[in-house]
């Protein structure tokens, strides 16, 4: 679990294509390494991926097929600028929103403009996320935790405002028209909705002690 406040940017330094996945070796800075140790959990981009190997200035993890279908680290080259942000441990305090790292889709960036000291990202999200993304929702994007400035439309379409702390600290900064962005809606929203779907008419809704509600 992670809250969506990146500690820092990392660089892919390599990839390999493995028989069902994808290994990448990631650069980072040895002050942040210093918390991470082999089998810990971090937030790359936004995906949750767990750590295989590390040494002094970069570590390794493991892309599954499943994280490769709903991201871009298949086609990530070296050189990528990748956000990182070590797991949440009880105690932190909790600056961003909860957020999983696990990725519901990829989002396009329509639209960059200015806006005061800092920039508005209009996104398209796929249409059936559109619902998670009302005014004032928490997103997170590249796992960055965002409020939604402007809610999504019929077509995905939603707009956040990056202050100039986000733009220096985060790839966020170089986000641009047509760039793809890795989007997890708020889980809390997300088992909202499946809890109160299931206690409709004809949902399966079982209450706590076996009973049917």
């Amino acid at each position: 679990m992670f809250t969506g406040i990146v500690e820092g940017v990392g660089r892919l330094a390599a990839a390999w294509e493995r028989t069902g996945g994808r290994a990448l070796e990631i650069a980072a800075d040895g002050v942040w390494l210093e918390g991470v140790a082999v089998g810990d959990s971090v937030s790359v981009a936004g995906a949750c991926l767990t750590v295989v190997e590390r040494s002094a200035d970069a570590f390794r993890v493991e892309v599954v097929p499943e994280t490769l279908s709903r991201t871009r680290l298949g086609s990530a080259s070296p050189g990528t600028g990748l956000n990182l942000e070590r797991a949440l441990r009880l105690g932190d305090r909790l600056g961003g929103h909860i957020v999983l790292g696990h990725v519901d889709a990829l989002a396009e960036v329509v639209a960059r403009r200015p806006e005061g000291e800092g920039v508005r990202l209009v996104v398209r999200a796929p249409a059936r996320l559109a619902p998670y993304l009302p005014d004032k929702a928490f997103v997170a994007l590249d796992g960055v935790s965002l409020t939604v400035a402007s809610g999504a439309d019929a077509d995905g379409r939603f707009a956040v405002a990056l202050v100039p702390e986000t733009l220096r600290r985060t790839t966020l900064g170089e986000a641009s028209p047509g760039q793809a962005l890795h989007l997890e809606v708020d889980p809390i929203a997300r088992y909202l909705e499946s809890l109160l779907a299931a206690r409709r008419p004809g949902g399966a809704y079982a209450a706590p002690g076996g009973g049917e509600e």
